[in-house]
């Protein structure tokens, strides 16, 4: 009977054949807490009486919610953090001396690869499926569990297959396919399965649309999304010190799976989620037609923050202005994504069109800080979730889009087709 990449990945990691539905007991290669999350888990793990971790090096704690702290409660909190690593001698713990994103700073470090099982206190966590792991976000208590004993219970979840032929248009990205999907489906179309991304189109995506497409794989109720493990691969990890020896699966062809979606992404307009859903998916040429005025243009998050959209934003802003009732608010996901831009001159473009660059952080995309939109604000944003008062005030509204649309937008001040920008 055949196997899908997801039932591989935990065969080999509990040693015996398992098939989706079954409930096993599986070790885990990475647990990744944060600021906000981590605190909770340090508590449990104490209140256990555990007094050292099951696998120190299979453990991370990036603090990037709220870092550099925005208040006095944010402080107090990423100390607890600190405190712990501290105590624990921790390898892995990143706090202002080497920040970033947790799912764009893992991967940069070599700290999650193919074939792993990876969990986390932060829903995106299924963004590291991009790599050909196994990766879903759980609860604090449960990441407690996973530091005290080094591994923890799952139920092998049963996988949708997206298939995707042709080849993306110019402005077309990982992000407008994800959205297309959730459009497709429905905010709980893939409960307890994963989005396993197939099809001749994965040969012309980087990466970095990878990264986005797994991202918001939850957004559609996914467990994870994951994407084999193939030369563009290979190629993004040449250059990593990876913690561990890759392990590489691939789904055979008679694996079975409970639905297979088609989408031909080379007619795929860039894809715009309305308000107050991901779901609510809208052409970019409606978008257009609708003459969606804008007060705030962010870039950044798990999802957008990687070196790709700053250079694609940097492109189309280049020789431009912001427009006059427009912030255009741009955060890069790690301090080395902050180097290269820099080098490149993407962040000199940026500044010069009247965008501002702020440090890595998730603070915008949750409403936490560096971004909050007032009363009745509107955001395009390449952030991950457009609910009700996500980005600031319960009467704002955040229309999702990727890094090239926010860009032009930035410029006139309405949803714009960047192609439309010279």
């Amino acid at each position: 009977m055949g196997q899908t990449i997801t039932e591989k990945i935990f065969s080999e990691h509990v040693g015996h054949p398992v098939y989706a539905g079954e409930i096993v007991r599986s070790p885990i290669d990475m647990v990744i807490g944060n600021d906000i999350t981590t605190p909770i888990s340090i508590k449990a793990f104490e209140d256990s009486g555990a007094t050292k971790l099951a696998n120190p090096e299979g453990f991370s704690i990036v603090l990037d919610h709220f870092i550099p702290a925005k208040d006095i409660a944010s402080a107090n909190q990423a100390r607890i953090s600190r405190d712990f690593a501290k105590k624990h001698a921790m390898k892995h713990f990143f706090d202002e001396k080497d920040m970033g994103i947790e799912h764009a700073l893992l991967p940069e470090k070599g700290l999650v690869v193919p074939g792993d099982v990876i969990i986390g206190a932060d829903s995106h966590t299924c963004t590291h499926g991009a790599l050909g792991a196994f990766s879903t976000g759980m609860g604090s208590t449960d990441l407690a569990f996973a530091m005290i004993t080094g591994g923890n219970w799952f139920k092998v979840p049963e996988s949708i297959k997206v298939v995707l032929s042709g080849k993306p248009g110019t402005y077309t990205t990982g992000k407008d396919i994800i959205l297309e999907v959730i459009r497709m489906i429905g905010v709980d179309g893939a409960l307890y399965r994963t989005l396993e991304f197939v099809g001749s189109t994965i040969q012309y995506l980087s990466m970095d649309d990878r990264f986005s497409m797994c991202n918001m794989a939850i957004e559609a109720g996914a467990k994870s999304g994951i994407v084999a493990y193939d030369d563009i691969t290979a190629e993004f990890l040449a250059d990593k010190p990876l913690a561990r020896e890759p392990k590489i699966h691939y789904s055979d062809d008679d694996a079975t799976y409970v639905q297979v979606l088609e989408i031909d992404v080379g007619r795929l307009e860039p894809v715009i989620a309305y308000p107050f859903l991901p779901s609510n998916g809208h052409s970019l040429s409606q978008a257009v037609s609708d003459k969606i005025k804008v007060d705030q243009a962010f870039i950044g998050s798990c999802t957008n923050g990687r070196l790709s959209d700053l250079k694609i934003a940097a492109e189309i802003l280049k020789g431009k202005r912001v427009h006059q009732d427009v912030r255009l608010i741009v955060t890069p996901g790690t301090q080395r994504i902050v180097r290269e831009a820099t080098k490149l001159g993407y962040i000199d473009i940026i500044i010069d069109a009247g965008g501002v660059v702020s440090n890595p952080t998730c603070g915008a995309c949750l409403g936490g800080y560096m971004g909050i939109l007032g009363d009745n604000e509107v955001a395009v944003a390449t952030t991950n979730r457009n609910f009700v008062g996500r980005m600031g005030s319960r009467s704002s509204k955040v229309y999702l889009a990727n890094s090239a649309v926010a860009a032009a937008s930035a410029i006139t001040g309405y949803i714009t087709d960047p192609s439309t920008i010279h």
